[in-house]
């Protein structure tokens, strides 16, 4: 009762603190949000389909009345499927005019006789037309695209002209030595084409760096930073922790609680319990604003798992461990200013090398090893385990042990170094 005591002083005096309720509880959510923004816009601006306006002259060059044009066609559906472009059609005119007034950024020319070109074997020269609008990398990016499509009709168109005059050469042999003739060998190939399409024996896959998971794979921007902005702020509070003492030192207050008649075990727990419950009510309420504020500005709705219980035991692991290294970093400062120091740099610090900023797999190899030796990376795997791969508290007990451990160390060591005086 003593220490609740000493403990409920502590917490009307932070009430009275609306700066530092400020920066608990309204500036998380500020980071959240801009940072989900950024994550979010960056990852939409990766996957963005790009548009191309193609002027297919070689359908308009044909007669009124009379098929023609398969190769443009078949150039036209190939840079359609799935591979980031999508055409639209439009004129030689309306092209030129949208081109100057930047309506459009390029435009792709397939010139008369394009398909009678290339059925006959000849060089058949398409044209990207670049805007003043156009930048260097959609450009680069549509003509990569383009070139692989085109050459790929070009083989295939050679492959079958190949195929059709080996046919035409059996033509001549006796019926009985003729094992295909020229029409299925032509419709064996374009068969087995076809069959590429959709079964390809070689396929390569472009994507954004993902958080890799047992079960499943993807990267959720507004569940990362609910969760790695509060654990960053859950850390945080071991400054107030620490602050707490000193200024209780500083006027004399913490010789006074030691000689009322409260143990010195105490007057400790006392000035540890408000930054304990502080962390818990942090952390829920960044995760019930998150769920409610990051879907209102469209920018996803995060997700808090499976398993509640699971929460709840990681949330209080890293709780205890932000109060344990609040008492460290008051056993270590001697100064105010030691205090803050020590807090902006190892919180800050730990923090970003520990994924609560930037997402661990962007921040290479010896980054990650290095994020391990602080309890932050461990906090914020075990809340990905939970909330974006939907597994079980059995499945984090790992981290929350790595968690316990941190909370060991840094109760021991702030407990030895610890001065009353």
């Amino acid at each position: 009762m003593n220490a609740l005591r000493v403990a409920w002083k502590d917490i009307l005096i932070l009430l009275k603190d609306r700066g530092q309720i400020i920066l608990l509880f309204v500036l998380p959510m500020v980071f959240i949000v801009a940072f989900g923004a950024a994550m979010s816009a960056s990852t939409s601006a990766a996957q963005q389909v790009i548009n191309v306006p193609v002027v297919n002259l070689d359908a308009l060059a044909l007669p009124p009345g009379q098929a023609g044009g398969e190769s443009s066609q078949m150039l036209i559906e190939q840079l359609n499927a799935g591979r980031g472009l999508k055409t639209v059609d439009t004129n030689e005119a309306q092209a030129e005019v949208d081109l100057q007034e930047k309506k459009i950024n390029l435009a792709l020319y397939i010139p008369a006789g394009f398909s009678a070109d290339v059925q006959a074997g000849k060089v058949a020269q398409l044209r990207l037309v670049r805007g003043p609008g156009s930048s260097d990398s959609e450009i680069t990016t549509v003509r990569l695209v383009v070139e692989g499509v085109a050459a790929d009709l070009s083989l295939q168109t050679q492959l079958l002209s190949g195929l059709s005059q080996m046919g035409a050469m059996m033509g001549d042999a006796p019926a009985e030595a003729q094992a295909f003739t020229a029409e299925r060998i032509e419709a064996q190939a374009k068969s087995q084409y076809e069959r590429a399409k959709t079964a390809p024996l070689l396929a390569v896959e472009a994507r954004l760096p993902e958080l890799i998971t047992r079960g499943r794979e993807e990267f959720d921007s507004s569940t990362f930073s609910m969760a790695g902005f509060a654990i960053l702020f859950a850390f945080l509070g071991a400054q107030m922790t620490a602050s707490s003492i000193y200024e209780e030192k500083k006027l004399g207050t913490f010789r006074r609680l030691q000689a009322s008649p409260l143990s010195k075990a105490e007057v400790l727990i006392g000035k540890m319990l408000p930054n304990f419950v502080l962390a818990l009510v942090q952390v829920a309420v960044i995760f019930g604003v998150s769920m409610v504020l990051l879907p209102a500005a469209n920018l996803g709705a995060p997700s808090l798992g499976q398993d509640p219980l699971g929460l709840v035991v990681v949330t209080v692991m890293v709780a205890l461990c932000s109060t344990g290294l609040g008492v460290l970093i008051a056993a270590l400062a001697r100064t105010e200013s030691q205090v803050g120091g020590i807090t902006s740099v190892v919180l800050w610090l730990a923090g970003m090398v520990g994924g609560a900023f930037i997402p661990a797999f962007l921040l290479g190899d010896f980054l990650n090893v290095v994020g391990k030796a602080v309890p932050h990376y461990w906090a914020l795997q075990a809340y990905t385990d939970l909330m974006v791969r939907g597994q079980g508290l059995v499945d984090v007990l790992p981290q929350v042990g790595i968690l316990a451990g941190f909370t060991v160390l840094f109760f021991a060591v702030g407990l030895l170094k610890f001065r009353f005086d």
